[in-house]
């Protein structure tokens, strides 16, 4: 390197940490007076937003938290949990963000695991944590009243949030981190195995996925964003700090209901939301009054291990502009996009659908997603069949596992992030998953997809959710058995499911067994596989 260019300081004036926290700051510089946060009478501007967010900052290091303590939020998408992603880094703490769906056993593991110090909880979830201050001793427990519930009486030793941050400053003099690679998030995994791992997010991978997602999505100043994506998971992608960015709108939202959903895009002229294929296909399936006086371009992102091509086409039909992402909680959300090509316009909708469902190229700030052999590392041929595992490197990338050195080695294994996902690449380059790497199945010497089956079963007309993983079977090792969930109101025999699998799919991959019922799920909305494989085991031959 030329000693002259090396011998150019670093400095304060030309060098500062990257963090998400300067986002709200700006915004309340520049657009201090444009609306920041909605949820049912409650509007708050930019101003009043980072003012609260400063307070929430002041009061937690009234309570004694220190740089790198963490503090833990039981909330749903309410004014509060945006708040939290900012005033809670603002004191220099980690914000943990818990999954309000979990059971108090595993939420206590979270909790003692992260060693949290705060705990800020809705009233929804209030007999939940006085359950757990029983266990946890010396948490200080932050209780948010909220309109839709009746007040309660505030236990012994609480703190009510709105009472709290009144003794706050709003001038508080919040300072950026020291160092970028200092964390900001905790979040667990929702493994279906084994202790949950807390996967920590670092402020300069926060602020760089904030930020693809605005280069992603064209996203406009002042957008008008509805939370129908939770912000416990993966700090809802990152998009509390994107929308910070953009100055622009969080319509709050804190339950998921489509009737509600569609009623809130129309009255607040919502432009943006995220969720998962299960609530883009509730959408799509509503009825059509539900979706009467919306005139404006609405945007949404989705993301799962494979969206059905389906519900894409049914979202491209009610005119929702559809971006499909893929990523994990390990890379912030989303760290790879079907980014879309003009030549594919062309294309039968049909077509388009197939094109849109895969999980497509690393995102802007992302330094590469590739598929590789998960042994030598070496990159498979881009011919869309030589399947190897789907990695990452780069910034959107987590920090590692918190206190899990093996975990966090075995990871990042050759210098790429392991995701377990097994997919091929494309011949235009793009990824597309095939399956979790234990969901393959293997029939008479065949790799099947379990995905690939589900994609067809998903064109059925009577479908809401479908699941397809391997059952015993004496012949082939194993056969394809499927799990079948039915739209309200409607019916199926498992002999039209066969029957309209045979237009689809070749014949070793059509299912050997069709089940009806009400599929597990996870706290996030994901099936449990494994429940599904012990019912195939305890089952054998077609059923209805």
């Amino acid at each position: 390197m030329n000693a002259h260019y090396e011998s150019l300081p670093r400095n304060a004036a030309n060098h500062t940490a990257l963090t998400p926290l300067d986002f709200i700051a700006r915004a309340a510089e520049v657009y201090g007076e444009r609306p920041a946060i909605v949820h049912g009478s409650v509007r708050r501007n930019w101003r009043e937003t980072y003012a609260r967010c400063r307070q929430l900052a002041s009061v937690l290091v009234g309570l004694g938290i220190k740089p790198g303590d963490t503090v833990a939020a039981l909330l749903p998408n309410t004014p509060a949990m945006v708040e939290a992603h900012f005033g809670v880094p603002m004191s220099g703490a980690v914000l943990n963000t818990l999954n309000t769906r979990l059971d108090t056993a595993t939420l206590l593991f979270m909790l003692r695991h992260g060693e949290a110090r705060v705990l800020i909880v809705d009233i929804e979830f209030a007999p939940q944590a006085q359950q757990m201050a029983h266990e946890c001793k010396g948490l200080h427990i932050v209780l948010v009243n909220d309109a839709a519930f009746a007040p309660i009486p505030l236990p012994a030793g609480w703190h009510e949030y709105e009472a709290l941050l009144a003794t706050g400053n709003a001038g508080f003099d919040w300072q950026r981190p020291d160092d970028e690679w200092d964390a900001i998030a905790l979040n667990y995994t929702s493994g279906t195995t084994g202790d949950p791992k807390g996967v920590v997010y670092h402020h300069r991978g926060a602020t760089l996925n904030a930020l693809s997602n605005i280069l992603e999505w064209d996203m406009p100043k002042h957008a008008v964003y509805l939370w129908t994506l939770p912000l416990f998971h993966c700090n809802g992608w990152c998009f509390a700090w994107t929308i910070a960015a953009r100055a622009g709108v969080n319509v709050c939202l804190r339950r998921f209901d489509a009737e509600h959903v569609f009623a809130l895009i129309r009255q607040e002229k919502v432009s943006h939301y995220c969720g998962a294929p299960i609530v883009q296909s509730a959408l799509a399936g509503a009825p059509a009054a539900w979706r009467e006086g919306i005139g404006q371009r609405v945007h949404t992102m989705v993301a799962g291990a494979a969206p059905s091509p389906a519900v894409i086409e049914q979202m491209q039909a009610i005119g929702f502009e559809l971006t499909h992402v893929y990523g994990l909680t390990e890379t912030y959300g989303p760290a790879a996009v079907c980014a879309v090509q003009a030549e594919w316009s062309g294309q039968s909708l049909a077509a388009q659908a197939e094109l849109h469902a895969r999980q497509g190229v690393r995102y802007h700030l992302q330094a590469g997603v590739s598929v590789r052999d998960p042994d030598t590392l070496a990159p498979v041929p881009a011919d869309g069949e030589t399947m190897g595992e789907i990695m990452f490197r780069g910034n959107i990338c987590m920090k590692g596992y918190l206190k899990n050195e093996r975990a966090t080695a075995e990871s990042f294994a050759g210098g790429w992030f392991h995701t377990g996902d097994l997919g091929v690449l494309m011949p235009d380059g793009y990824v597309r998953i095939k399956d979790r790497s234990k969901d393959i199945i293997i029939s008479g010497g065949e790799n099947i997809s379990s995905i690939e089956i589900e994609d067809a079963l998903y064109r059925h007309p009577a479908v809401a959710a479908a699941a397809v993983v391997a059952q015993p079977d004496a012949r082939w090792g194993e056969v394809p058995c499927a799990f079948i969930e039915l739209r309200p109101g409607q019916s199926a025999s498992a002999e039209e499911i066969v029957k309209h699998c045979r237009l689809l799919l070749a014949s070793f991959k059509i299912p050997k067994a069709v089940h009806f019922c009400e599929l597990p799920k996870t706290s996030t909305g994901k099936i449990q596989k494994f429940e599904l494989r012990k019912l195939a085991l305890e089952k054998s031959g077609p059923a209805g």
